[in-house]
């Protein structure tokens, strides 16, 4: 198979890429650790999907030159917002990506100057860092699979890397050389499962990466989405609003159906036909989510 070298290194240019969406207060928030970071960042791009002078005034305040200020009358969505970026971030000519958004932040100063020593150390294209709840640190803002077990807390991880695991795109960084083999994100997913998606790409090409257990982001914690089924054994994932089931469903559609991922599709059925019908007893929701499955399979994109 073919492999590239390694590209992550200290002594490339590193963008830095955030999607805001009227969240100012919480942007805020990242950019003052992203602008603080030990290891420089040398531009900082703001995807700003809703136009808002507020939040190009806060990144002239705390970028200074370093700001890349990019409004958008239409609202991209996380998957749109980070194509964008990406690639004026390679307009530009940077070496590498790191990823944000409004909501979560490097837990501290030294985030990104970890994530480039784990990566020079295991030779990597991309290298995620710990997700954990902004709320408390010491649990985890996702479940988290090593080895057999489902972690939920920081102090259960063993070691100080995960192999071939990514957290996209909390905090991430990749390689502008990797971008070559798996592109930008897919503008049609909208929201939730691009990270999914672009991750697939990651797993299916032939580079390394993985998660530097020693590196943290901070996020709101999301694993209250994730509903522990057949004794703990497995998750389903349950959005607390229509719309974000609409788009976590019908997204994951379209997922499960593409190269490396079929085989998921009998444990889609199987963990989610358990999660609506023997836990929640409810036919008409499990037919809900079968249609939306159906309309990623179609590749139908519309929005509700």
């Amino acid at each position: 198979m073919f492999t590239m070298t390694a590209t992550l290194h200290r002594t490339g240019t590193t963008a830095a890429v955030i999607v805001t969406h009227k969240r100012v207060e919480l942007l805020k928030h990242s950019l003052e650790q992203v602008v603080h970071q030990t290891h420089p960042v040398d531009w900082v791009i703001v995807v700003d999907n809703g136009a808002q002078p507020e939040v190009r005034d806060l990144l002239t305040q705390l970028a200074g030159e370093r700001a890349v200020y990019l409004p958008s009358r239409t609202n991209l969505g996380g998957a749109g917002g980070f194509a964008y970026g990406f690639l004026h971030a390679l307009a530009l000519g940077a070496d590498a990506i790191w990823c944000a958004d409004d909501d979560g932040r490097p837990a501290a100063h030294d985030t990104l100057e970890t994530l480039y020593a784990a990566a020079e150390a295991h030779r990597l294209h991309e290298v995620s860092p710990v997700v954990a709840n902004i709320d408390d640190p010491a649990k985890l803002a996702f479940p988290l699979r090593q080895g057999l077990t489902w972690k939920r807390t920081t102090a259960e991880l063993e070691g100080d890397f995960l192999p071939r695991y990514a957290s996209l795109f909390n905090g991430a960084l990749i390689s502008a050389e990797a971008m070559e083999i798996i592109g930008v994100p897919d503008y049609r997913l909208f929201i939730r499962g691009d990270e999914v998606e672009y991750h697939r790409r990651l797993a299916q090409s032939s580079l390394k990466y993985g998660t530097a257990l020693n590196a943290t982001y901070l996020h709101p914690d999301g694993s209250a989405e994730f509903h522990p089924i057949m004794g703990g054994r497995a998750h389903a994932q349950w959005p607390d609003n229509p719309t974000k089931r609409y788009f976590t469903y019908r997204n994951r559609g379209y997922i499960i159906n593409q190269r490396g991922m079929r085989k998921m599709k009998l444990q889609e059925v199987v963990r989610f036909g358990w999660f609506f019908l023997v836990e929640q007893r409810d036919p008409a929701a499990f037919t809900r989510w079968l249609r939306l499955l159906r309309m990623g399979a179609r590749e139908d994109f519309r929005r509700p």
